[in-house]
């Protein structure tokens, strides 16, 4: 009967303890319970996607997990996987808008697909030169590379096309052709080697200076201005973070 006093009564008397292991929280996404395995790089190692990759194999031989457990490879992984896909959709619309925009100035289709094989063949150099000097594929930095390179390569191709073309149309002029005929096969040829030959001297000169201009960003050659001309001291040093972050060490 409730006769209105407060009474206490001990934890034992409804409860018992007991001391055992257990999680010191549940985290859940979507409803689900998820656990989470956090790990680093053991040294020597520093590229994580073909860690990864080489984890991934070894799963595919595991049989003892259960059907209602899902494994997801997320952290470094899972942004350099949106990193990719976002740089490759970048790369392929500068190439169509890329296309697109030397359709219009050739009044050609041929043309401009040559320089497009040209952008593509410019990739040999760029995975060969990760092979020979043994870098890791960053993605970031790679694709920025990439890109850039594609840049330079349309900048040479439609200075190369261009000249030569002149070449053809002056000798057609000559022979008096239609602008629809074509010349003979050996003075197609000798416009088109006159025109590498005299373009080749602009196109080396213009990748001189680029490498030279990337020079002192690939090797972290920093110089403080602010001092140089307050007092006369540059404090001039490698590395740092700028050469960090483009791949560096």
């Amino acid at each position: 009967m409730a006769s209105g006093q407060v009474k206490e009564i001990p934890v034992s008397a409804v409860a018992k303890q007991s001391n055992t292991s257990g999680f010191s929280a549940i985290k859940h996404k979507d409803v689900k319970r998820v656990v989470t395995l956090y790990s680093a790089l053991a040294p020597g190692y520093t590229d994580a996607a073909a860690i990864v990759s080489k984890i991934q194999n070894e799963m595919k031989s595991f049989t003892q997990k259960p059907s209602d457990v899902t494994i997801d490879y997320t952290g470094q992984i899972e942004e350099q996987n949106k990193q990719m896909a976002f740089l490759m959709g970048a790369f392929f619309t500068g190439l169509g808008l890329i296309f697109f925009i030397l359709i219009f100035q050739f009044n050609s289709v041929s043309k401009p697909g040559i320089i497009m094989l040209a952008i593509f063949l410019s990739l040999i150099g760029v995975f060969g030169g990760i092979v020979l000097t043994g870098s890791s594929f960053v993605i970031m930095m790679t694709m920025m590379g990439i890109i850039s390179l594609a840049g330079i390569v349309v900048n040479n191709g439609v200075v190369l096309l261009d000249y030569t073309q002149l070449l053809i149309d002056r000798k057609k002029a000559k022979h008096n052709l239609e602008e629809d005929q074509y010349l003979q096969t050996a003075e197609l040829l000798e416009a088109i080697i006159t025109g590498g030959k005299a373009r080749l001297r602009p196109v080396l000169l213009t990748a001189i200076t680029t490498i030279l201009g990337l020079v002192p960003l690939a090797i972290g050659l920093n110089i403080n201005f602010f001092t140089l001309f307050s007092e006369f001291n540059p404090h001039i040093y490698m590395g740092g973070d700028n050469v960090i972050f483009w791949g560096g060490h």
